[in-house]
């Protein structure tokens, strides 16, 4: 009996030590996608134009990185807050944890260099190389053209500096030690030249990032079709909006025309709205979709985009886009 005891012991002391081990790893060891590139962005007028329109209105970094005005539809950021981050994605979106989205302006990247800065985007590992949580949808960014890349650079450099510095990000057990393996390296590509449309409009649709909200999620983990829609986000007024099926089938876009696609973008500006400003109160719809940013795309763009999205395979799901919980 006493033998059998023993063994149990050293069985369990090795599985312990085996846990801890792996753990430690996961915690310690990662995320491991190299050092940050020595690279230096000129920061030039046409970098900064470039970085301007990718970082409002097709990667929409100032979406996140700002503070958003919920009280008017689509929730456009206030003017001012460009950059200061701040914006909550908690638990109640879905997602495993707190995470706040940080200050980008030149009060906290000041100490940092443009390949630290160029590592965050496209990998989801920080100056101090700590793993971001890929709400921020790096994997996207990190199949980007380097030059583009660099204009985002270049523009958030050229932000006003605010001194604001948001709550730290904070992730459940366990994804606070998975949140290690996320990131990885880059794989730049270079942008198709935009008369290869098809090709083009995927670039454009990988920048800005329509895969990440249009595609089933659950705890972070993809869980639906790609494009397919059924993301779910909760508003926080007692209802739940559904990111729309974006694939070519009947219950998506399958009906839509190419002018019609990009005129859905074109309702909506900073001062205009389809719909009037939102009382949450009274559960009129509402969306994390921002609109108002994406508006500012080319036709061009949003047209390639269309283009695209018409070859890939077309998905069945007809989702409610509001509804009440």
């Amino acid at each position: 009996m006493n033998k059998i005891l023993k063994v149990t012991i050293i069985v369990i002391s090795l599985l312990i030590l085996i846990i801890a081990s792996g753990l430690s790893y996961l915690k310690f060891a990662l995320p491991d996608v190299g050092p940050a590139p020595e690279i230096s962005v000129e920061g030039t007028e046409q970098q900064i134009e470039r970085g301007r329109y990718l970082a409002n209105h097709v990667s929409v970094c100032i979406d996140c990185h700002s503070t958003r005005d919920w009280s008017k539809f689509a929730g456009p950021p206030i003017p001012g807050t460009e950059g200061r981050g701040g914006e909550l994605f908690d638990q109640s979106f879905g997602f495993p944890g707190r995470f706040v989205s940080k200050n980008i302006t030149p009060h906290h990247l000041e100490g940092w260099t443009d390949g630290e800065i160029f590592r965050a985007i496209t990998t989801g590992v920080s100056k101090h190389g700590t793993a971001f949580f890929p709400v921020m949808p790096y994997k996207y960014y990190g199949k980007m053209d380097t030059e583009d890349i660099k204009s985002i650079i270049a523009y958030v450099r050229s932000l006003s500096p605010i001194a604001f510095d948001p709550d730290p990000s904070a992730a459940d057990f366990p994804v606070n030690f998975i949140i290690n393996t996320m990131p990885a390296a880059a794989s730049p590509k270079k942008m198709p030249d935009p008369k290869n449309v098809v090709e083009y409009g995927a670039y454009v649709a990988n920048a800005a990032g329509c895969a990440e909200c249009h595609t089933k999620q659950e705890n972070g983990t993809v869980v639906g079709e790609l494009f397919a829609g059924g993301f779910e986000f909760n508003m926080g007024n007692g209802y739940m909006v559904s990111s729309m099926n974006i694939t070519p089938h009947e219950t998506g876009i399958g009906k839509w025309t190419k002018a019609a696609f990009i005129q859905r973008f074109k309702l909506y500006t900073d001062t205009t709205y389809v719909l009037p400003d939102v009382d949450m109160a009274k559960g009129e719809f509402q969306t994390v979709m921002p609109w108002t940013m994406y508006a500012g795309m080319t036709e061009q763009d949003l047209g390639a985009i269309y283009e695209y999205l018409q070859t890939i395979d077309p998905v069945p799901n007809t989702v409610e886009r509001w509804k009440k919980l």
